[in-house]
């Protein structure tokens, strides 16, 4: 779950980015959490190689990995965990696409099958929708949770 505040501050970052896919890293517990704002990169993937990464930072994300090494050490050294990965979809709904389960996921699984994934819907700039999705080893896949 998260907190009032961290849906605040990722709802604004969306708001923000828009018409750019926001996304994040949400570290902490149910009750103290920190939100983590990440660069997306999808369009400078796209700049230098089309073929390969035909989507721009309006249909896709990319965070660098390194960049989500920095905020899971900082994390571990302050006793959190990682609650939370968000994005945002621009100008369309709130759901979990086919894309979204092969991003998180490694050999079928993801590599945090704890952590909430939040999707926010943002459309003209303002915030319509936020989904909130969590890994059910039994189903193969992520279903749909509450958010808050």
């Amino acid at each position: 779950m998260l907190t009032k505040e961290s849906i605040q501050a990722i709802s604004k970052q969306a708001i923000s980015e828009y018409p750019s896919e926001c996304c994040g890293i949400v570290t902490g517990n149910a009750s103290a959490q920190r939100v983590h704002p990440c660069r997306n990169r999808q369009d400078e993937l796209h700049a230098r190689d089309p073929e390969q990464h035909p989507r721009t930072s309006r249909e896709a994300y990319d965070i660098d990995r390194n960049e989500m090494e920095r905020i899971f050490a900082d994390a571990a050294a302050k006793g959190e965990q990682v609650v939370c990965f968000y994005h945002s979809h621009i100008d369309c709904g709130a759901y979990f696409s086919q894309m979204d389960k092969e991003v998180l996921t490694v050999f079928g699984e993801p590599e945090f099958p704890d952590a909430l994934h939040v999707v926010v819907s943002v459309q003209d700039r303002q915030v319509k929708e936020i989904s909130g999705f969590r890994w059910g080893g039994a189903e193969q896949g992520f279903v749909a949770v509450m958010v808050s």
